[in-house]
């Protein structure tokens, strides 16, 4: 029976590239003491590639580390739980339909479809080369392994979704937001949320630091105000599903669950 594959949040290749500068930089030290005479350009030399070797050997380190934990088949199992907790946090009693911005490989509008069979579930990304292993191919593949039928995929773009305002009865995200370019990223936010039904639900997942997003609290009192009937911003790095260790480890600080009701 085929499995499906959601792949890893870290990319191999980025390790891969880490340890393979290691290596060459490693490999130049040696060249230079076997090779060079004796001086003071062979000592700035040796040093310099010696602290290069140090600082992609930690940097390949840190991306096997960050792998680990983020791998779906895993003992940590991070990418599973934080897309379990987002699904488990759409409730929908008579089917409907949702929309998942920046899906991905799929996992998390798989995760609600299964969880929602008589709902109709839409995943859009725009699947760019920065992410070049995600694919809507890879998508629909991983909801036949699942054997969910009620999910579909297709391109889209965050900043411009192509969908009527209250088309969806619910929407969801995870880590999205914070990697398109943008001086106002609660504009975005406020795109996907267009989408929403009156009275439908939100369940959005990023890093809502600061410096990413200005001040969300300011942001959730100003949905309040605009008649959403409920919204919280619930951090996930208190154990959640991150600790606070994880997060700072693996720059994930500032995550939170942007959640309500229209």
């Amino acid at each position: 029976m085929k499995r499906p594959d959601y792949k890893n949040w870290m990319p191999k290749g980025m390790i891969l590239s880490f340890a393979a500068g290691a290596v060459i930089c490693l490999l130049v030290r040696i060249a230079i003491g076997a090779r060079m005479a004796e001086g003071r350009w062979k000592a700035v030399l040796s040093v310099l590639f010696l602290i290069g070797t140090l600082i992609l050997s930690l940097a390949a380190l840190w991306c096997y580390a960050l792998y680990r934990a983020f791998d779906y088949n895993g003992k940590r199992q991070m990418s599973k739980q934080i897309i379990e907790g987002i699904a488990g946090n759409i409730d929908l009693k008579n089917g409907g339909k949702v929309l998942d911005v920046g899906c991905g490989s799929g996992a998390l509008a798989i995760a609600v479809a299964k969880r929602h069979p008589e709902a109709e579930v839409i995943g859009i990304d725009r699947w760019g080369k920065e992410y070049a292993s995600f694919s809507l191919k890879l998508c629909e593949d991983n909801a036949e392994a699942e054997g969910v039928s009620n999910v579909s995929f297709r391109q889209g773009d965050a900043l411009r979704l192509d969908f009527a305002d209250e088309t969806f009865d619910a929407v969801t995200s995870n880590y999205v937001y914070h990697n398109i370019p943008s001086k106002d990223r609660q504009a975005i936010l406020l795109e996907t949320l267009r989408t929403l039904k009156k009275g439908g639900q939100f369940a959005l997942h990023d890093i809502f630091s600061v410096s990413k997003y200005g001040d969300m609290d300011a942001f959730v009192k100003k949905l309040k105000d605009m008649g959403y009937e409920k919204v919280e911003l619930i951090d996930t790095t208190d154990g959640m599903w991150i600790s606070k260790t994880e997060a700072l480890f693996m720059e994930l600080a500032g995550s939170a669950l942007l959640k309500g009701i229209k």
